[in-house]
């Protein structure tokens, strides 16, 4: 029997194109990166608020908060003011959401480059990283040790990228080898290391999802990613690192204020949609630059006073709650408030005079100006005069009889009758430094707003609200005014251009005080109707007409509301 020497034309088989095993898609590998991102912060969070727990690390050594605070500082100033007059009290919200979508998308650029190009992927993670760690040095009281959460997140973000994408750097071959088969005596053809058959050792190496990497073990890796994201973010948000803040605001007791306290005042509270007279705390405006709220212990607090004084001065806790305190009812009141706006409040106050406290370190001839600083880092130049004059500036730690809520400025604030907030109310304060308008700039005048801003006199219609209805007869058109340190004497009100008329007036709570009011509009008529308002000051000046936005000093013109009267 004759026996060829021709292989077996199934041993040989022709050249052909190899697939190297399943890639994922875009998708997908989009979805990798924004889990890799995920585990990036959340271990670094984790470890940030272990830190901070534990008395190693500082606040700044949140890499969230510190890219947040960055983005409100980054910010352009046309675009806070939309954030603030769209989103109210919520901008620090739209804001984490922002910051989270561009973080997503970051996220998504990683992965899609990972998927072909591993090294252009691990560098955009690390300038992710370099750029963060500029923000978490940039906060104060930032060391370098701050660092250690971020990095050691970073690198565990990097090694998830990387085992994700495993593969070698060098080309993906087009072609299987052609290679020899041999078979077995039971007629079995069996391949040869490196045939067609075997795994190819080049093969193994570059191909991405080698080894029989299927969609399944991809998703099972990438979710196990993003579990152990969510488990460590979960686990930093469930540590109780404001636990002790919330014991030490609880714990506190607060002295009896001396002087006379605020008394009883006639309210208007009974007109249907007034504004109440006195604010509740949980629905007070807050629009301050902080991302994320800062959370101080009374032990921890403790106030310098230091600049051009004769004598620095450091009060803790427990000296300032021993100096003699008193009760203020004062209205706050934001620059970014538009005429007929929500951002302004009125509350009692307790605290100390900052003209006490400035006194026990003596500023010296020249001084015009108080640098403030809260402990976030962000500051307030303030006139020296105001804090030292007759109107009870206050270093305040109650609101309405309770403890400051932390959002407010818990342990301490400041509180100045007839400034706005951006050049007076610095919340968590820290650090007051005693120097001169043409030494110190603050957070806001360096982004061109007035460096002296006292609020405007302004008045704004509660009810009837605009494009509502309401029955024909007797309507009550009501509101607030304020002109604090001043007083508001008057409150006059016009139906559809026709003359002024006075309204009535609440108690009065003080010159730095809001009033409500009320006109009883006699015999309205069905149709469209518009109703303005304007305040008289105890100066004696009415409330301008002229029309102004928000930027420098705050806005001014008069509210109106136009509604419906229905028969």
């Amino acid at each position: 029997m004759a026996v060829s020497n021709e292989p077996a034309p199934s041993a040989v088989p022709a050249a052909r194109s190899s697939r190297p095993g399943w890639r994922p898609n875009l998708a997908l590998s989009g979805l990798v990166g924004v889990v890799a991102l995920g585990v990036t912060f959340a271990v670094a969070e984790l470890l940030a608020t272990l830190g901070q727990l534990f008395g190693w690390l500082n606040p700044a050594s949140s890499p969230l908060s510190a890219l947040g605070q960055a983005f409100i500082v980054l910010t352009p100033e046309w675009l806070k003011q939309f954030a603030i007059s769209t989103f109210g009290s919520n901008d620090k919200a739209a804001l984490m959401v922002g910051m989270g979508l561009t973080l997503v998308l970051v996220g998504v650029v990683l992965g899609v480059v990972g998927r072909d190009r591993p090294r252009v992927a691990v560098a955009i993670a690390g300038a992710l990283v370099v750029v963060t760690a500029v923000a978490v040095l940039s906060r104060p009281d930032a060391s370098v040790i701050d660092l250690l959460p971020l990095l050691l997140g970073g690198a565990a973000g990097i090694a998830f990228l990387v085992s994700a994408f495993r593969r070698q750097l060098g080309p993906v071959p087009t072609q299987e080898p052609v290679t020899e088969s041999t078979t077995d005596p039971e007629g079995s053809a069996e391949p040869k290391p490196g045939s067609a058959g075997a795994a190819h050792p080049m093969l193994r190496a570059s191909a991405p999802w080698s080894g029989g990497a299927t969609r399944r073990d991809f998703l099972r890796f990438a979710g196990l990613g993003a579990l152990g994201a969510i488990a460590a973010g979960a686990v930093a948000r469930w540590i109780p690192s404001t636990a002790d803040v919330a014991a030490s605001r609880g714990a506190v007791a607060l002295p009896a204020p001396g002087g006379s306290a605020p008394g009883a005042v006639d309210t208007l509270d009974d007109v249907p949609g007034i504004s109440s007279f006195v604010t509740p705390n949980t629905d007070f405006y807050r629009i301050d630059t902080a991302f994320v709220v800062p959370r101080m212990t009374t032990d921890e607090w403790q106030l310098r006073v230091h600049g051009l004084v004769d004598r620095e001065v450091t009060l803790s806790w427990t000296e300032l709650l021993a100096m003699p305190s008193i009760a203020h009812m004062v209205t706050l009141t934001c620059v970014s408030n538009p005429v007929g706006g929500d951002y302004v409040g009125n509350a009692t106050w307790q605290g100390v005079r900052i003209a006490d406290v400035l006194a026990m370190a003596g500023p010296q001839a020249g001084a015009d100006c108080v640098y403030s600083t809260s402990v976030d880092g962000f500051t307030v130049t303030t006139p020296l005069e105001v804090l030292t004059d007759d109107r009870d500036a206050l270093l305040a730690y109650a609101m309405n009889g309770e403890p400051l809520p932390v959002e407010h400025g818990f342990p301490v604030r400041m509180v100045v009758p007839g400034l706005y907030g951006f050049v007076s109310a610095t919340k968590w304060v820290v650090d007051l430094e005693v120097t001169t308008f043409a030494e110190a700039t603050a957070y806001w005048t360096e982004r061109g707003w007035s460096a002296k801003a006292p609020i405007k006199t302004s008045s704004r219609i509660d009810v009837p609200r605009s494009q509502t209805s309401v029955s024909k007869g007797t309507v009550a058109i009501a509101g607030v005014a304020w002109a604090q340190h001043r007083g508001i004497t008057g409150v006059q009100v016009q139906i559809d251009d026709g003359p002024w008329a006075d309204a009535t007036l609440s108690g009065d709570g003080g010159a730095d005080a809001w009033r409500q009011w009320v006109y009883y509009w006699e015999g309205a008529e069905s149709g469209w109707h518009t109703a303005r308002c304007r305040a008289i000051d105890a100066t004696g000046a009415e409330q301008t007409d002229f029309v102004q936005g928000v930027i420098p000093d705050g806005a001014s013109g008069l509210d109106e509301r136009t509604f419906m009267v229905t028969a």
